[in-house]
């Protein structure tokens, strides 16, 4: 199964939380990054977003049907959007549009499995696949990619 976590894109400052909007550069970078994932992504791809305004105009760049998802929402656990995605035995590859720091720790269990926090850049992606291999899951850390680097 492929976990593609997507932090969103530069954000206005600002209350409430939630309605924060992407600045002119965030949507920009979230462009330059769904040119690069889209001919990537898989037909059958499932994509999960945080309810904040920032990561649906995120989302939004890739012109794909996305499932708003309150387990990828600011404060989210790690282990709520592994559970959303249906990681590892998912059917389907699975796209995250999410938040700090939730993403960096969802990163630190895939690589470590471990709690604790990776530092995730605005608008990055992170690629996982897991895989099984002699009966264990093994996790492979496909790609990583910052928009000021495509």
């Amino acid at each position: 199964m492929d976990l593609i976590l997507w932090r969103h894109a530069e954000a206005e400052d600002g209350v409430p939380d939630l309605g924060r909007e992407l600045t002119e550069k965030g949507r920009k970078l979230a462009a330059r990054v769904a040119d690069w994932l889209n001919p990537r992504l898989p037909e059958d791809i499932r994509i999960l977003v945080s309810p904040a305004a920032r990561a649906l105009q995120t989302a939004q760049a890739l012109g794909r049907d996305y499932t708003e998802s309150p387990a990828v929402a600011p404060g989210a656990r790690a282990d709520e959007v592994l559970a959303a995605a249906g990681w590892p035995d998912g059917v389907h590859p699975v796209l995250v549009v999410g938040h700090q720091p939730t993403l960096g720790q969802v990163a630190m269990q895939l690589l470590a499995g471990q709690r604790g926090d990776l530092a995730v850049k605005k608008g990055a992606i992170w690629w996982f696949q897991g895989r099984e291999r002699g009966g264990q899951l093994q996790v492979v850390l496909r790609a990583v990619a910052t928009p000021d680097w495509l």
